[in-house]
Formats: structure tokens, C-alpha cells, sequence
């Protein structure tokens, strides 16, 4: 039987399917792996409902347990506390910015974050505080698209959830 510590370090390698410089445990999906009794369980938070990535979260963690030949595992949908982008590490929001999308800019406590109506979206690129939304709905529901002002760059920003 594999220790937990190792398993979790395997599936904390998993790439977001969406945004491949993060993994699903920088994004704060992967909450447990456990045992009970024979059985692994990883459960999993989805960052909103309906969420298309939670399938291909699924099958990439069905994969790298089956490269450990774990045969008896079950994957848990934990809702409860429902996922939010608080939960996306300091260093994982770097990681987003340098690849060009720019990270949730504060806690979901503020209430523009629920909104939509951001205070202000720093450019990944030139990182210029010039920023207009140009739509709320980028490549997926969880961005919407800017265009910085100063440098004309247009990207995505991760909405705050």
C-alpha cells in the first residue's frame, strides 16, 4: 500500500486542463486523499458547479492511480465548503500571471468580486493598472477578458469566486 504523502505528491503533479501551468492542487480542487480501510479516497472540490474541467479531473487522477496500480480508490465530490479562488496560493497566482492571465486580485469577501466589477485589474503583461473589461466571459465561465490601455495587450483575468 502507498503512503498518502507519496499518492498526494503524484496527483499534485496534475495540470489544470484549462490552465496548464497550475495543478489541481495549486487550484485548490485536490482536498484529501485518505484511506478508509482497503480503499483510497481523493476528494476533489469542483470550482463551480458545472464545471467541464471536473471530468477530465477525474480521468487524470484515474490515470495516475492506475500508474501506482491502485485498484481500489474512490473519487469524492466534497461541495461543502463550496471552492473558491481564496483557495489559489500566492505562488500559483504568479504562476497565472507570467503566463499571461491576470490572478484574482483580492478576496471573494469583497463584494465587486461577486459582482464582476473588479477594483482595478493589473496587465499580466506590463503589469500598467489601465485595464477595461472588454467581456465578462473569457476562454471559460471562471475568466473574463481585459485589454490593458497602456500597452494594448489584450488577456484574460481569473475572476474572483
Amino acid at each position: 500500500m502507498e503512503s498518502i504523502s507519496y499518492i498526494k505528491q503524484q496527483l499534485s503533479t496534475i495540470p489544470d486542463p484549462e490552465i496548464p501551468v497550475i495543478t489541481i492542487d495549486e487550484l485548490g480542487v485536490l482536498r484529501d486523499v485518505s484511506y478508509e480501510e482497503e480503499k483510497l479516497v481523493v476528494t476533489i472540490t469542483p470550482t463551480y458547479s458545472g464545471c467541464p474541467a471536473m471530468d477530465r479531473f477525474q480521468a487524470d487522477i484515474k490515470e495516475e492511480l492506475g500508474k501506482m496500480n491502485i485498484e481500489h480508490f474512490e473519487i469524492k465530490m466534497q461541495y461543502d465548503p463550496p471552492w473558491t479562488t481564496d483557495w489559489i496560493g500566492k505562488e500559483a497566482k504568479e504562476k497565472l500571471r507570467v503566463y499571461g492571465i491576470a490572478p484574482p486580485a483580492f478576496k471573494t469577501s469583497d463584494k465587486n468580486a461577486i459582482l464582476g466589477a473588479p477594483k482595478e485589474v493589473d496587465c499580466p503583461h506590463c503589469k500598467a493598472k489601465e485595464t477595461e473589461l472588454v467581456s465578462p466571459f473569457g476562454s471559460t465561465a471562471c475568466k473574463a477578458m481585459y485589454r490593458c490601455t497602456s500597452c494594448l495587450e489584450p488577456f484574460e483575468y481569473f475572476k474572483c469566486l
